[in-house]
């Protein structure tokens, strides 16, 4: 049960219903609850879903790649709402069984990826040069910035749900 009472869908101010629905249509949510509870400050939870909509629809990652990086930090995070979500069809079962970031069931650019996110998750005191070197040699500066900063979205985001229990059981 959330430790924030999510407003009713009902009660939704007309932009954050819109907005809650296309997350809904597209995969991006999983779960209406966490923008219910979100909802208690309208503005800045229809802030966080135009950003999050943003790495769906204009991102220079794959939406493989951002899936396997979102499981990956939710399992570094043990978020169990978000170890179970499931936002692209890209990503199967195997992939989910070997999610280890030096698995060589992913290609190196995943792998570079997948350590990435397991330290920005994890141990990120650790993370240097040399792992930004690693990320330089399959991505661009763009990909590796919107990298880090999907990265911290949903750490973030994982994080928030998880503490507010904003999820169904």
């Amino acid at each position: 049960m959330s430790r924030i009472t999510p407003l009713p869908l009902s009660s939704l101010p007309e932009s954050l219903a819109i907005a809650l629905q296309r997350g809904l249509d597209s995969g991006m949510l999983s779960s209406s609850v966490p923008v219910q509870v979100w909802a208690h400050r309208p503005a800045l939870a229809e802030a966080w879903l135009a950003v999050l909509e943003l790495f769906y629809s204009q991102s220079l990652l794959s939406e493989r790649l951002r899936e396997l990086v979102r499981l990956k930090i939710a399992s570094v995070t043990t978020c169990k709402a978000c170890q179970l979500a499931r936002k692209s069809d890209d990503v199967n079962d195997l992939d989910i069984a070997c999610l280890a970031s030096d698995s060589d069931h992913f290609t190196q650019q995943e792998q570079a990826a997948l350590q990435f996110a397991e330290l920005f998750a994890g141990d990120y005191m650790t993370v240097g040069d040399v792992h930004f070197e690693a990320l330089a040699r399959f991505f661009s500066p763009a990909q590796i910035t919107e990298l880090n900063m999907y990265c911290a979205l949903m750490l973030a985001g994982g994080r928030m749900t998880y503490v507010q229990q904003a999820y169904e059981e």
